[in-house]
Formats: structure tokens, C-alpha cells, sequence
């Protein structure tokens, strides 16, 4: 442990404790909260989307993904990116329009019973779970590295700080923290993509050939197949990337923080920008920690290869700039972990305390209080959770959150939206099949069930082959959603009419 890590830091979290102090005092009802009081502006919020999207996952787990398999672990960096063409074009206006604190709202607007509510809340801390794991389990491995401390107290360590966040600042100190995050993050990932081109003399063709005998991959290195054996498991990752974004909670409730549909949109805009030029470098960042650090070296620091870009910056800029990359990461951390943490408060408060048990009829104060309390077991959990997870690609076990997301809630959000004849059974069926169908299988899977010791959680032979489950588990919520509405007399045209008008329009908007 040296001084120059320590200050940077202690500097950068300075920074957003401060910025959680202030946020505190404008804090004072549940939709500053939950939205900020939706006062943020296009560039502001999108800025706040690319911090809260661009998580451990993207630069510790992806770098070290690209570093250790090539072109299979820039499979999620296309996945990621490409995901956001969904979200602008189909979701993001008929959500803003519909919605106003969480998803569960939105799915509500047409369907007003308690039970779609309750299975879009379980879907949403299910998945906020899922993802909760990743960022603690990347920034255990981080803070091992630098201050030489054991992986659990690192993890509890994150637990608290990302708590203090939410139960002071709410939405406010955390999408600021995360507008913050985002710049430092590309100004390091532009930082350390200049070292890496500069030592390939700034010659892109001449990286790519030199990285054929660069790994113990040799030319198959740049090709498919070298993680992904299976070309199933391959089309399954992307399936669960391309689709999983836009039925993400946290990602989804960011649109509940601007002031209207126009708004909305131009957020997506900046945040598809920015998450574009971020993913591209993230080649320079794998091949770089390939070629300068090597496979050895990061596989023996971190098994699933989490620690890829902060070894890159040290082997290229020494600790002045391991120190800062870091930080930058640490902070990325707790931004993202931050938001995950307020929408899994959000989804009990509102929807279940508030909407179910309450019936709409909880005070400010007690919506308030039931969140922060949400908040605290929504983090414990995860942490216990984090902790028997260590070796395990940060990058993979988001991947299985998008394919929740994407099973559970992508097609009740699109039913909604589109299909007139879906109804409340078919709300509640679509949600609960794609969400039971995606445990289940990932219970089953390479990912849980290995027969190699310590390559996954147990030690056996899978008894599902793919992976990533999406590939079935997101048709069957689909297939879940019509049978469910199907087998159900319900019909409301009349209430989809309207909800049809508001998606559209933002007319009829009840706040």
C-alpha cells in the first residue's frame, strides 16, 4: 500500500461524500428521492445513464474478458452497445410517458392489481440482486489488490460506503456521483487506449497482426470460439445482451428523472454516444492487457481476469496511474451499486410498502423510511451473496442479470405497450415464467455447475449446457405472457386505448 493510492483515493471518495452531504438537505420528499424531483437535464441524465450502465462489468470484466478470450469477450462490449438501439427506439418514450417512479408504475398504467405490481417489484430485486453481485465481487477483487486486505472486509467495505449514498443523497447525490464517474471513467479508459496505441506506434493493422502471437490463443485469438464453444451459447449471450437493457430496472428508472418524453430521448442520445466511444476502446484495453501484461500474470492476480485494466495501467503508467485507474473504478463501483441499491429500495417501498400493503395511502415520511430500511437489506443481502462469489467473471454475472431482465420484463414492457388483447393474467405469467425459467436454468448451468474445482459455485456436471439461458428462458416469457392472456377472459380495450394515447403523446399523464 503506497501514499499516491491512498490520496487519490481518499480525493476522489472525498468528492462524493460531499456531493452526498448536499444532496441530503434537497432531499426532502419521496420523488426527489426516487427521481431527483425529475429536474435533470437531456445532457445531465445521459450522462447519468452512461456512469450507471458503464459498470465494473464494463471496464474491469470486459477488459479482462477481451485480454483472456479475444474476440468472444468483446461479444459484450457489441452486446451492450447495440442494446441501446432497442431501448431509444421502442422503450424509453412510451416508459417516460407512462410511468413516474418505477417499472412496476408504467405495467400499472394499463393494469391497476396488485398482484402485477408485486411480480414486476420481485422481477426488479430480483435482477437488482443479480447485478449487485458483480459490482461488489469486482470491487472485492480491486480493493485485494491494492491494499492487500482480505476480499470479505473489501466487499463489506463497499457494502457501507454504497449504502451511506442512498440512505442520504437519494436519486440526486447518486446521478450525480454518476455523472462524475462517467467523465473520470473516459478520460482513464482515453488515458490508458493512448498508451496502449502509442506502444503499437499507432498503427491499428499492425496492432491486430502482432496480437496473433500475442496469447496462448495464437490466430484463433481474434476469432470466435475460444470461450464460446458452442455457437448456441454464443447467439444465447447476445440474445440476453441486445434485449436485457431495455427491461433493466435501474437503467429504465433514470427515465423517471427528466421532466418529459423529449427529454427522455435525448438522454439516450448522449448516453449511446458516450457507452459507443467506451466500448470501442475497450479493444485497446483487452488487447493491451494481453500483450503488456499477459494471461499469466492477470489470471494468477484475479482467476476470472477482473484486474486486466488496473494491471494494464500500472505495466504502462506506473502507480501514479494504476493509482488513478483505480480510483476511477472504485468510483464506478459505487456509482452503479448506488443506483442498484435505490431501485431495489424503490421497488419494495413504492410498489410493495406503499402500492400493496399500504394501498397507496403511505405518507411521505413513511415511503421515506420504509426505502432507507429497503435500502439496508437490499445491501446486506447482496454482500452475503458477493462473498461466495469471487471467482466469478464480473462481465458474465451481469450477463445473467440482462438475461432475467430480458426474460421477465422486456415482454410484459412490449405487451404493454403493443398488444391490445394482454390482460392482467398474462402480465403476472409473462413476468413470473421468464423469471423462474432464467433462475432455474442458470441453477443448472456451466455457470453454477462445473466439473472443474473452482471454475464455478459447485463442482459437477451441468445439466443445461448453455451458459446464458436466454436463448429459451426469453421466448418462454413471451410464450408465458400469451398463454397467460389467452387463457383469460379479461379484456379492457377501452384501457388500452388510453394507454396507447399516453405512450404516444404523454396525454392523459396522472401525477
Amino acid at each position: 500500500m503506497n501514499a499516491t493510492v491512498i490520496s487519490i483515493f481518499i480525493f476522489i471518495v472525498g468528492i462524493t461524500l460531499v456531493i452526498t452531504y448536499f444532496a441530503a438537505k434537497r432531499t426532502n420528499s419521496a420523488s426527489d428521492f426516487y427521481t431527483a424531483g425529475g429536474g435533470l437535464t437531456g445532457w445531465q441524465n445521459g450522462l447519468a445513464i452512461a456512469g450507471d450502465y458503464l459498470s465494473a462489468a464494463s471496464f474491469l470484466g470486459i477488459a479482462g474478458a477481451i485480454a483472456l478470450f479475444g474476440f468472444d469477450g468483446f461479444l459484450f462490449s457489441i452486446g451492450y452497445l447495440v442494446a441501446y438501439l432497442v431501448v431509444l427506439f421502442i422503450v424509453a418514450e412510451p416508459l417516460r410517458n407512462l410511468g413516474k417512479y418505477t417499472l412496476a408504475d408504467m405495467i400499472n398504467a394499463r393494469f391497476n392489481a396488485k398482484k402485477v405490481r408485486g411480480a414486476a417489484a420481485l422481477s426488479s430485486i430480483t435482477i437488482v440482486i443479480f447485478y449487485m453481485i458483480a459490482q461488489l465481487v469486482g470491487a472485492g477483487a480491486l480493493i485485494q489488490l491494492l491494499f492487500g486486505i482480505d476480499y470479505i472486509w473489501a466487499v463489506l467495505l463497499v457494502g457501507i460506503m454504497m449504502t451511506i449514498y442512498v440512505l442520504f443523497g437519494g436519486m440526486t447525490a447518486t446521478s450525480w456521483v454518476q455523472i462524475i464517474k462517467a467523465v473520470l471513467l473516459m478520460v482513464g479508459t482515453v488515458i490508458l487506449s493512448f498508451l496502449v496505441l502509442k506502444n503499437f506506434n499507432f498503427n491499428i493493422l499492425d496492432m491486430f497482426t502482432q496480437m496473433k502471437t500475442a496469447t496462448p490463443h495464437g490466430e484463433a485469438y481474434l476469432s470466435p470460439g475460444v470461450k464460446y464453444k458452442m455457437p448456441l451459447d454464443t447467439i444465447s449471450l447476445m440474445l440476453a445482451l441486445v434485449l436485457g437493457t431495455a427491461g433493466l430496472p435501474h437503467i429504465l428508472m433514470r427515465f423517471f428523472t427528466v421532466k418529459d418524453a423529449k427529454t427522455a430521448r435525448s438522454s439516450v442520445m448522449w448516453a449511446t454516444w458516450i457507452v459507443g466511444i467506451f466500448y470501442v476502446m475497450t479493444i485497446f484495453l483487452g488487447f493491451g492487457a494481453a500483450a503488456f501484461v499477459g494471461s499469466d500474470l492477470i489470471t494468477s492476480t484475479n482467476p476470472a481476469g477482473n484486474m486486466a485494466a488496473p494491471l494494464l495501467a500500472q505495466a504502462l503508467g506506473g502507480d501514479i496511474l494504476m493509482s488513478f485507474i483505480s480510483a476511477v473504478a472504485f468510483a464506478t463501483i459505487l456509482a452503479v451499486v448506488a443506483g442498484l441499491v435505490l431501485t431495489g429500495a424503490s421497488a419494495f417501498a413504492h410498489d410493495i410498502y406503499g402500492q400493496i400493503i399500504k394501498k397507496g395511502q403511505a405518507t411521505e415520511r413513511q415511503q421515506m423510511l420504509a426505502a432507507r430500511y429497503a435500502s439496508l437489506g437490499v445491501s446486506a443481502f447482496s454482500i452475503l451473496l458477493a462473498i461466495f462469489a469471487q471467482s466469478l467473471n464480473v462481465a458474465f454475472l451481469v450477463s445473467l442479470a440482462f438475461c432475467i431482465a430480458a426474460s421477465a420484463n422486456l415482454p410484459v414492457i412490449l405487451y404493454t405497450i403493443f398488444w391490445k388483447r394482454f390482460n392482467t393474467t398474462g402480465a403476472v405469467s409473462a413476468i413470473l415464467t421468464g423469471l423462474i425459467s432464467a433462475l432455474v436454468l442458470v441453477s443448472l448451468s456451466p455457470s453454477v455447475m462445473n466439473p472443474v474445482a473452482g471454475a464455478a459455485i459447485f463442482v459437477g456436471d451441468p445439466i443445461f449446457p448453455l451458459t446464458n439461458p436466454a436463448l429459451f428462458s426469453v421466448p418462454l416469457g413471451f410464450i408465458g405472457g400469451w398463454v397467460g392472456t389467452m387463457l383469460s377472459k379479461e379484456l379492457d380495450i377501452k384501457k388500452y386505448s388510453e394507454v396507447n394515447v399516453r405512450a404516444n403523446t404523454g396525454g392523459f399523464r396522472q401525477l
